[in-house]
């Protein structure tokens, strides 16, 4: 159950979870502004995934449970149209729970960036988190500074918004039929929960109505901002009175551009915040989506080495895109995974790593036609052995795989 706002100075919802997007939810807990309380969270999965040394439960997740949030968490004095607040004091996993876990999906069940390419099969990597490090039985040699952030985060939608949520992701899904892995997630009763006692006739509505959370979209949502740590402070447009914000899926770390469908350092936790509100925010600074101030504090790796990718899909057929930012993205992260595999990684490794190490990605250049060009800044302190290009040529070292399905399928 949760505290009652005004009863005691610092309190924690510890229920209250919901899968779901929709106005109609009601706030769980109401706080006042300038009042520090903490979140509990449960992994995004709802606990699908264990710490174990297999696969299977990536293959088999049931993503219609996704994501699992904490809240809604009302705002007393927040309206529509004003700009909530949201400063992040801190971010940590459970004390008796200090480990995560980044995964593969499969192709067919949640896919990722290089899903079609490598014909994505389930594997994962677990995390073994002792303060603000992370080390993995499953991709040994590597140890580094995790920045702690949420994955989601947002104010719940209007009526209005909604509905044109659901509109505009139908169109796209119309204009795809049959996409794998799907171009988008409408709603779906099946999977849907809120986790209040609520008249049947509102939790069918919920459910029929409420948008999937998979995407960010104008309220935050699924932003996955890596330095969005403690220290951070988001500006939210208000589309409902309380603004209901609702927060889940926190990551121990994550690269940029998180790679696989699970690309992060996934783990449940507790979140602290301190709100306020702007009054008529969204006219002032033109809101249309959440502002972020990121977190001063970032891990120190001075020495990066940097990947370079074009829009020419040099990994496949070889065709010339015209600045295509996306396609200049995926070959430097596959310049990247070509080169780790050279170090003794396998492919899996090396795609688990980009994901939840704390990789650095930038639009070097979109004005050159044809070629975007995109770099991918690998740390290399984060390694216990040389990593650095040698005139000998790199060092191949056996080291295992990761957590792979039970049939060996890769």
């Amino acid at each position: 159950m949760a505290t009652a706002a005004n009863s005691v100075p610092h309190p924690t919802v510890i229920s209250g979870i919901h899968n779901r997007w929709h106005p109609d939810i009601p706030a769980f807990v109401t706080v006042k502004p300038g009042q520090v309380f903490s979140v509990e969270c449960v992994d995004w999965t709802g606990a699908q995934i264990g710490n174990n040394d297999n696969s299977d439960d990536v293959k088999n997740v049931d993503l219609s449970k996704i994501h699992n949030l904490s809240g809604p968490i009302a705002i007393e004095g927040a309206e529509p149209g004003d700009c909530l607040v949201v400063d992040i004091l801190d971010v940590r996993p459970f004390e008796k729970m200090p480990w995560g876990y980044t995964g593969i999906f499969e192709l067919e069940n949640g896919g990722g960036l290089f899903a079609r390419e490598f014909n994505s099969r389930a594997a994962k990597a677990i995390w073994d988190l002792e303060g603000i490090y992370a080390t993995s039985r499953h991709v040994p040699g590597v140890r580094f500074a995790g920045v702690s952030h949420p994955g989601l985060i947002g104010t719940a939608p209007s009526p209005e918004l909604l509905a044109t949520w659901n509109k505009r992701e139908q169109a796209l899904i119309d204009e795809h039929p049959g996409a794998v892995p799907p171009v988008a997630f409408p709603p779906l009763e099946r999977g849907a929960y809120v986790g209040q006692h609520l008249p049947e006739e509102l939790r069918a509505k919920i459910a029929k109505e409420g948008a999937r959370t998979v995407p960010g979209r104008e309220h935050g949502g699924n932003c996955d901002i890596k330095n969005l740590s403690r220290g951070s402070r988001c500006y939210f447009p208000v589309f409902i009175k309380g603004a209901n914000l609702s927060v889940g899926d926190l990551h121990f770390s994550q690269g940029d551009a998180q790679m696989s469908f699970c690309g992060a350092i996934e783990m449940a936790g507790i979140i602290q915040f301190k709100t306020s509100i702007i009054k008529a925010g969204v006219e002032k600074f033109g809101l249309r989506q959440p502002i972020f101030l990121p977190s001063p504090i970032d891990p120190l790796y001075s020495q990066k080495l940097v990947f370079e990718g074009l829009s020419v899909d040099i990994h496949g057929d070889g065709k010339q895109y015209n600045m295509d930012a996306s396609v200049a993205y995926k070959q430097a992260a596959l310049n990247c995974i070509d080169y780790l595999m050279k170090l003794g990684y396998t492919r899996e490794q090396a795609y688990l790593l980009l994901s939840a190490a704390p990789v650095d990605s930038h639009v070097g250049a979109i004005v050159d036609s044809p070629n975007a060009c995109v770099t991918l800044a690998l740390p290399v302190g984060i390694f216990d052995f040389d990593i650095l290009p040698r005139e000998e040529g790199l060092l191949k070292r056996d080291l295992g795989q990761c957590a792979i399905r039970s049939d060996g399928v890769l």
